[in-house]
């Protein structure tokens, strides 16, 4: 099998410097009481690898929306030499519904061709919040959104296209998102929760009881806090969870063509 992170390589370095920013995150949120925890690739990883899956280029966490408002008035307050949380209240070129906890130094450009605008881009850490919705719900306001949000990514001027970001998301976030949240909250018997609304993970169902009482687990020699069922929880998201993907599944994954480069030979 290819050996994807080995010493000495670019992304294992990385990943290095990603954990570094994890543990910054993890001594915000116990100093302010936000209950978090670790998901999706991260997860997947800590339950598989006991650390980063080996092709992994970045750290996914979640929390319910009312600990993320509250994180976001503290990281977006943070005065700091090191660190940015990016969001779309401090980087008008960043457009996702989510918040990236990022280094200020040594960018690694993504594959995303709007990150070339964005105010930073040194490795970090992906903030999700989920909240109730059902599947129709949460596709709604992924299509509305996304499907008009993505054409200002090709706007080069940038006083026209943060003019144009920002249209698009008063008409989301004042009509569309919650005309998709209404819709997703009408039926919804298994009180599911899914990942913010307006970004493109509608599939994946997440359920409190899953959740709750959160647990740890080892990640890279450190202890996190992971959802309780951690079985069940990555069941939803990937099924058989334990099963390696394939070699073209993992090139497809990566984000950065520096890392894509490094491991196939090619951008």
């Amino acid at each position: 099998m290819r050996v994807y992170n080995p010493e000495g390589s670019a992304l294992r370095r990385d990943q290095k410097e990603m954990l570094d920013v994890l543990v910054a995150f993890a001594e915000i949120c116990e100093k302010h009481d936000i209950k978090w925890w670790l998901c999706s690739g991260t997860l997947l990883g800590a339950a598989r690898h006991k650390g980063f899956i080996p092709w992994d280029d970045d750290i996914d966490v979640n929390m319910f929306e009312e600990d993320f408002r509250k994180l976001e008035k503290v990281l977006t307050e943070l005065v700091s030499e090191e660190y940015f949380y990016q969001c779309l209240k401090t980087d008008p070129d960043h457009v996702n519904i989510f918040g990236k906890f990022r280094k200020k130094k040594d960018p690694v450009p993504a594959t995303d061709p709007r990150s070339v605008y964005f105010k930073y881009q040194g490795v970090g850490l992906d903030v999700f919040y989920i909240e109730k919705s059902n599947r129709f719900g949460s596709h709604m306001a992924k299509f509305f959104y996304l499907n008009m949000i993505h054409p200002t990514q090709y706007v080069k001027n940038a006083a026209l296209r943060h003019f144009l970001n920002k249209i698009v998301q008063v008409i989301n976030f004042g009509l569309l998102i919650p005309l998709s949240r209404l819709a997703g909250r009408i039926y919804n018997p298994k009180n599911q929760y899914r990942i913010c609304l307006g970004m493109g993970f509608y599939k994946s169902a997440f359920y409190k009881d899953d959740i709750f009482p959160l647990s740890k687990m080892e990640f890279e020699g450190i202890e996190f806090p992971v959802p309780g069922n951690t079985d069940a929880y990555l069941t939803h998201i990937y099924g058989d969870w334990r099963k390696l993907p394939s070699e073209d599944q993992i090139r497809k994954s990566l984000h950065y063509p520096l890392y894509i480069k490094e491991i196939f030979g090619e951008e």
